[in-house]
């Protein structure tokens, strides 16, 4: 069975934008999304956020471009009443981290995968850099 990731916003910037020195292990897994080996998961959250800053990094035909193609690699879960009222009751610090933890762990994700791992204080899910889950896990898929 292939691993299912919830996939942060800050890897996607790190790709889309060639951030050093996160760009290659971010890179790497994308081309792990891409070939199939993984299945990877993100909330409409990021999709908004990521519109707003890539408008604002570039342009908005960049920002909808982008999106267009991520949109090929990226399931989308469902953010619900749910996944809000366990947010808004957690003890996470930042309510969009709350978010997108529990829509992570609602719908069975394996790993979030993120370059905040101390935001994600539970230890219900495994929270990995993509440095470290291409460390662990690129050479066996």
């Amino acid at each position: 069975m292939k691993p299912r990731l919830f996939i942060d916003i800050d890897i996607v910037l790190d790709v889309l934008a060639k951030r050093d020195p996160f760009y290659n292990s971010a890179a790497q897994l994308f081309t792990l999304m891409d070939e199939g080996k993984v299945d990877a998961f993100t909330t409409p959250v990021v999709f908004s956020n990521l519109f707003y800053i890539l408008s604002k990094f570039k342009n908005r035909n960049f920002a909808h471009s982008s999106l267009r193609k991520l949109r090929l690699l990226l399931k989308i879960v469902q953010v619900d009443e749910k996944v809000i009222d366990l947010a808004l009751n957690s003890e996470f610090r930042d309510f969009e981290d709350a978010i997108q933890f529990y829509s992570a762990k609602l719908h069975e994700l394996d790993f979030i995968i993120t370059r905040n791992v101390k935001d994600f204080v539970s230890g219900d899910l495994v929270v990995l850099t993509a440095e470290d889950f291409i460390e662990r896990f690129g050479a066996i898929l």
